[in-house]
């Protein structure tokens, strides 16, 4: 009966684990579902009230508060902040999503494929997502969300130059 028992509670924890792997990876596609709609104003709740966003040359927030200021800077209708110009269309294909889990924490990895309209120009973005994942009340948010960006350049350009970061 012992064996039984060890037997449950260890396909217990394998399911909580499959359960918790396949809501971060909700998660992930959550996000890039709300860009690919222009769903800005609902991006925020998927992080932890004091997550932090490092997206690099294009910024840096801080809690829900700032990260909401920071999609609506620059991305989405309306008006631009700054000189700074706007995403006005943007699609988003997400690759290769690995996820490390400790418990209620974890790390995630994934690639991505960008095909914007900024500044009224197309351009082409590859870049790397790694994220910090924490449950909070039994749902999976973003701590930390850090983009790593290998080339983000225009689409008549394309990526062959030395200079591969011109979105800025």
């Amino acid at each position: 009966m012992a064996d039984l028992e060890a037997r449950v509670k260890e396909l217990e924890a394998k399911v909580q684990e499959l359960t918790d792997r396949e809501a971060i990876r909700n998660l992930r596609y959550r996000y890039h579902e709300y860009v690919n709609e222009g769903r800005f104003k609902d991006i925020p709740e998927l992080f932890t009230a004091d997550a932090d966003l490092d997206f690099a040359h294009l910024g840096q927030a801080h809690g829900r508060e700032a990260i909401a200021k920071f999609y609506g800077a620059i991305a989405g209708p309306g008006p631009r902040e700054g000189n700074r110009p706007r995403i006005t269309f943007v699609k988003q294909f997400i690759h290769n999503h690995t996820i490390e889990l400790h418990g209620e924490h974890g790390h995630g990895v994934s690639y991505l494929e960008a095909k914007p309209i900024y500044g009224g120009e197309a351009f082409l973005v590859a870049a790397r997502f790694n994220d910090d994942y924490v449950k909070v009340n039994g749902e999976w948010k973003f701590k930390k969300m850090a983009l790593l960006p290998y080339f983000m350049v225009p689409l008549k350009e394309g990526w062959a130059q030395e200079d591969r970061i011109k979105m800025r």
